[in-house]
């Protein structure tokens, strides 16, 4: 809550700031801003109070950004502030304040203004150096289903070249196929509620000859889910060697994934309660090299 408002309710400048003080009942986040309580705030805490300081022409970017979006990463560290160019800004501690003259339409979410995910995710990327690093920041938005990889593209020619090549050169090279899928289907098991799989591994008989791949894999039972079936997607004819063996096997492609996923969640539900009462095969797995992206 900022000064005009508590002055509004009623309170002075002078009660405020002895209500702020050692000992009182209320904590001071920014000149003119208070919280009505004296504990540590929340984050979400320090996101309005960044608001209320900063005014309302100001959006929220970064991995709070992404985090409002519903992305599962953390949000630590420095909130990340976008300020019309035109506007003056002053530093203050656990804010970086970026000014620009590309401000994005905000998203409005629980009544505060985000940048959209592309715009976040690139927001983070460009300050890394770390191809590794920037890499999976840019799979985030992709593996929630939040963007595509043009969207990304598209954000990163208006924006600002400067310092932008090492982006520039993870995304092009970035295959958003397998990421994409990969998110999809940990939201499909999100509402199937089942243990979780190993991911991408390579089904072999006892003694180590290959009999095929799986997507997801649930050992103990000896499950198997192939999620990226249908043409062009490799694989020829292994489903069958994979049931010949005695393991109970799911397929569907990513369209179903992203079309019918209460669907393949029932289906996957039921073909772990049958593999769950039926022997475990013989068989082992080995690790593929992961292709999950932001697991």
């Amino acid at each position: 809550m900022n000064l005009e408002q508590l002055r509004r309710a009623g309170v002075s400048d002078r009660r405020t700031r002895r209500l702020c003080g050692p000992g009182g009942p209320w904590r001071r986040l920014h000149p003119g801003v208070v919280l009505l309580r004296n504990t540590t705030p929340t984050r979400q805490n320090l996101l309005h109070a960044a608001i209320v300081r900063y005014g309302s022409k100001v959006v929220i970017t970064g991995a709070d950004a992404l985090r409002a979006h519903g992305v599962k990463c953390p949000a630590v560290g420095e909130i990340e502030l976008l300020v019309p160019d035109f506007c003056r800004v002053t530093a203050r501690s656990g804010i970086r304040a970026t000014r620009t003259s590309r401000m994005p339409d905000p998203v409005l979410v629980d009544g505060l203004p985000f940048a959209p995910p592309a715009r976040a995710a690139l927001d983070l990327a460009r300050a890394e150096s770390d191809p590794a690093r920037i890499r999976q920041l840019l799979t985030l938005p992709l593996y929630w289903g939040l963007c595509d990889r043009q969207q990304l593209l598209a954000e990163l020619e208006a924006g600002p070249q400067r310092g932008s090549s090492a982006v520039r050169k993870v995304l092009r090279r970035l295959d958003e196929g397998p990421i994409r899928a990969h998110g999809l289907a940990t939201r499909v098991l999100d509402a199937a509620l089942l243990p979780p799989p190993a991911w991408d591994v390579t089904i072999c008989d006892r003694r180590g000859r290959r009999i095929g791949e799986a997507d997801a894999w649930w050992d103990e039972i000896g499950l198997a889910w192939q999620y990226r079936c249908g043409p062009g997607t490799g694989g020829g004819f292994s489903h069958l060697a994979l049931a010949a063996t005695g393991i109970v096997l799911v397929r569907c492609t990513v369209h179903q994934l992203r079309k019918v996923p209460r669907d393949v969640a029932k289906e996957l539900v039921q073909a772990y309660g049958d593999a769950a009462r039926t022997p475990r095969p013989r068989v082992r797995t080995l690790p593929l090299p992961s292709i999950g992206g932001a697991a």
